[in-house]
């Protein structure tokens, strides 16, 4: 791309020069900041010389920039050092670059270093060293905030980061969005759809992370919205943390999708997307049995309409009005009520004094009665002695035909394979052996068992 000489001598492409034009046009108080700088030129590829043209051009027209890297050198700046309020830009405490850095790279990444410490939100102060006993006492409280309630200690932490105004959301939105174009062509060019050169590469990694410092700021200032709305679902299964938790969840996706563009403010959008972030949870955890989310609604609706009812009636309304009401059979009502009762624990305790659970008190259907138990198992003996009386061959035949031994009767044409005759043998030893066993000798044992 062609580049004009400036006024001052300054090379410059005819994109910058817009730029700085721009830049200039707008400037307020003869100023501008490093963020106003990085958003215009976030679509132009520049190099860290032009980076540096750029910066002379604006100081020659009068325009400061504010934090300029151009006197002092900063530090590497992780997520761990800790940041103040009053944070100042041309404190002499940084350290300077490695001195086998290019000067003009150097230039260029102090500038954007110091962009992402004062994107970064205000929470924590660099101090001086304090004496011994004082940090004594901040090692006692911070033990005492560990033992204690931890919703308390929850909203302390989230109380430190200071809200935000309209003006200030938009441009953590407008960060964001940048960085998210940025994170784009970095993923499109490690695929090999684009080609980046280096110096583009650290451009546009320097750009995401300050979008993700942006997000991250953006959602620390709204936490406290988070609690306000889940207070609202406490009581229906789930615990208030994991309600917080939950609606954070919500929060995050609302920063991934919020549109500055629309105008409205972050926190009415981010509402919604709280709501169904915690609703959804209560549906899929709250209940021992998962209920699927339309027949909670359902449910919710229909609780809503008994409600209104009663109130209207004076009553408990039938599940015919309950029905009309709604739209539905009175049948659909009892199904849809049967489905919202709450299970209940067997072991659940009974009683005054508790010694005693709910369990004890269900009848097993399927369970023996006692005395049906004993009059079984006495049958079994007299049964036992009467074949005993019976030659072999014919009390496996018996045996076998009438299930004794498996509860699996077997019929003539198996019996008849397993002893290696015909079936109508087995017909004649069974109907022989029958009549054995219904002489009264035999047969008098086993009357007293018989059903009337």
């Amino acid at each position: 791309m062609a580049a004009k000489k400036t006024s001052d001598g300054i090379k410059l492409s005819d994109d910058l020069l817009k730029v700085v034009d721009g830049l200039v046009a707008g400037a307020s108080s003869s100023s501008v900041t490093e963020d106003d700088i990085q958003l215009a030129i976030k679509d132009i590829d520049v190099d860290s010389d032009e980076l540096s043209d750029l910066y002379d051009e604006l100081r020659s027209r009068g325009v400061e920039v504010s934090g300029s890297p151009a006197s002092d050198a900063v530090e590497d700046f992780s997520s761990d050092t800790p940041v103040d309020d009053d944070f100042d830009d041309d404190d002499d405490s940084v350290e300077s670059f490695d001195d086998d850095e290019e000067e003009s790279e150097s230039v260029a990444e102090a500038k954007i270093v110091k962009e992402a410490l004062r994107s970064v939100p205000k929470a924590r102060v660099a101090k001086p060293k304090r004496s011994s006993r004082a940090r004594a006492r901040r090692a006692d409280t911070s033990t005492a905030m560990l033992t204690g309630d931890p919703v308390r200690m929850y909203l302390k932490e989230i109380g430190k980061v200071d809200l935000l105004t309209a003006s200030e959301e938009v441009n953590l939105a407008m960060k964001i969005e940048a960085g998210t174009d940025a994170a784009d062509k970095l993923e499109a060019a490690e695929a090999g759809e684009l080609e980046l050169t280096r110096a583009e590469q650290r451009r546009l990694m320097r750009i995401e992370q300050v979008g993700l410092d942006a997000k991250q700021q953006l959602i620390s200032a709204n936490l406290r919205l988070v609690v306000s709305i889940a207070k609202r679902y406490v009581g229906r299964g789930m615990l208030f943390l994991d309600l917080i938790q939950e609606g954070n969840l919500g929060l995050i996706r609302a920063v991934e999708k919020f549109d500055y563009t629309k105008g409205f403010k972050f926190s009415t959008y981010a509402t919604w997307w709280i709501r169904q972030a915690i609703t959804r949870a209560i549906a899929d955890q709250a209940r021992t049995i998962r209920i699927p989310v339309h027949m909670v609604e359902t449910i919710n609706k229909l609780i809503r309409v008994q409600r209104q009812l009663l109130q209207d009636l004076g009553r408990d309304p039938t599940p015919e009005e309950i029905g009309a009401e709604m739209g539905m059979s009175p049948d659909r009502v009892r199904e849809i009520q049967k489905i919202s009762q709450e299970p209940v624990s067997l072991e659940t305790p009974i009683g005054e004094e508790e010694d005693s659970q709910l369990g004890d008190f269900i009848e097993d259907s399927s369970a023996v009665a006692p005395p049906e138990a004993a009059s079984d198992s006495m049958l079994r003996e007299q049964l036992d002695q009467v074949l005993d009386g019976l030659a072999d061959r014919e009390r496996k035949v018996i045996k076998f035909r009438f299930g004794l031994e498996d509860g699996h009767p077997r019929t003539l044409e198996e019996v008849g394979r397993e002893f290696g005759v015909t079936r109508e043998r087995i017909r004649q030893i069974e109907s022989k052996t029958l009549a054995k066993l219904r002489h009264p000798s035999r047969s008098g044992r086993l009357k007293d068992y018989m059903e009337d």
